[in-house]
């Protein structure tokens, strides 16, 4: 038996994935952005996607896809930019993204879900309505749940390192059902050790900056964590090229850029380079363009291979710099540290575009603003065992 599900802001497809080789089928995915729809349509072609801006959407556009008895799970992974606390200005914006959490319940309410799962960051637990209010978002999340018929709910943070995920990674959710009996827990952490970054990597070569020659060979070298990102039969994907890597294509630096990755040790970023490289000395490299003259805090860290990495945010082309040669990372890399199956196709949008530019993400930023499958994954077991215990 298959359960049903509905994929609110769906981006690229990381709640699919995983909640897919967890057991479930998804019916309809609602995403904004096309590039995301098209990568999530070449990776769930069985799924009926819809591009549109979520309040737009109409019961029309879904219901014909949802089975008569109702969905079993809506997954509302709504925009996290108004609520993080990354960046000096990122919590100063209080605009109507702060309240598109009600376009999850509309649409559970359109599919008489069974259960809802919000997902974001867990700074949403402190965001106010307004600055000058006392009111928080998520009391008013809670309140308009309890209006809607999901009165039954748990709230949690999770860390996506605990479920088998190679980075440091933190995110809240609330997890509710319109049956008031029903018991619900949060997933048990299921990783017996930590995956580190040099877990994550293995079997992926190394690849030279600017001379555009992507790697489509595997070096041979395999960890759990490595065989787990190409075992399909896990996924529950057909892979027709099971040996050929894809995305391991290397980025094109300018030669001052190299020169500053070369500086940096492992566990260094920029900020770090500023505070060892001090007035004359510093000031050299900064008119030699090795250094910046602004300081971006979090840009340029070099990975420590022995632990997880830090968060993989829509930035994580100019966060990480690989833990042993002088480059950024890969698409595969980075949908590496995010537990995408190797087999998945980043296939919308280009390889960078502006971060001005909000209608379109390229594929950096789309891993980044993902949930991790493996993490959507744990949830995925968790809930069809209530779903079961409740039939």
């Amino acid at each position: 038996m298959a359960f049903t599900h509905v994929d609110c802001f769906s981006g690229p497809g990381g709640i699919c994935t995983g909640l897919h080789a967890a057991g479930f089928e998804t019916k309809v995915a609602i995403e904004y952005i096309q590039s995301c729809v098209d990568t999530y349509s070449k990776n769930h072609p069985e799924v009926h996607t819809i591009c549109s801006d979520i309040r737009n959407v109409t019961p029309e556009q879904i219901l014909p896809f949802i089975p008569e008895e109702g969905i079993d799970l809506v997954t509302s992974g709504m925009p996290c930019e108004t609520f993080s606390t990354a960046g000096n200005t990122s919590r100063s914006f209080y605009d109507d993204r702060q309240f598109l959490f009600r376009e999850g319940i509309r649409i559970a309410k359109i599919c008489n879900a069974k259960m809802i799962l919000f997902e974001n960051v867990p700074a949403i637990t402190t965001k106010t309505v307004t600055k000058s209010s006392k009111e928080l978002i998520v009391d008013i999340l809670k309140e308009e749940l309890c209006n809607a018929g999901y009165s039954n709910f748990i709230q949690v943070i999770l860390s996506a390192t605990d479920f088998g995920v190679p980075q440091r990674r933190n995110r809240f959710f609330i997890l509710a059902t319109r049956f008031p009996n029903w018991k619900l827990v949060k997933p048990k952490p299921n990783c017996k050790k930590i995956v580190n970054v040099k877990d994550a990597f293995m079997g992926l070569p190394n690849v030279i900056p600017n001379t555009n020659e992507p790697a489509t060979k595997y070096t041979g070298d395999e960890s759990d964590y490595s065989k787990l990102m190409k075992d399909d039969t896990f996924w529950k994907r057909e892979n027709k090229t099971p040996d050929v890597l894809t995305y391991q294509t290397p980025m094109k630096h300018r030669e001052a850029t190299l020169k500053r990755f070369a500086l940096l040790k492992q566990g260094e970023g920029m900020k770090d380079l500023f505070n060892r490289f001090e007035g004359e000395e510093r000031e050299k490299l900064q008119e030699q363009r090795i250094l910046p003259k602004k300081l971006f805090i979090t840009r340029n860290q070099r990975l420590i291979p022995t632990e997880p990495s830090s968060t993989v945010t829509s930035h994580c082309l100019d966060e990480f710099v690989h833990p042993n040669y002088d480059r950024a990372l890969t698409v595969r890399e980075c949908a590496r540290l995010q537990s995408f199956p190797d087999s998945y196709d980043f296939c919308g949008g280009p390889y960078i575009v502006p971060h001005i530019n909000r209608d379109v993400q390229d594929k950096y930023e789309q891993i980044g603003d993902a949930v991790p499958p493996l993490l959507a994954y744990a949830w995925g077991k968790t809930i069809i065992e209530t779903l079961k215990g409740n039939e």
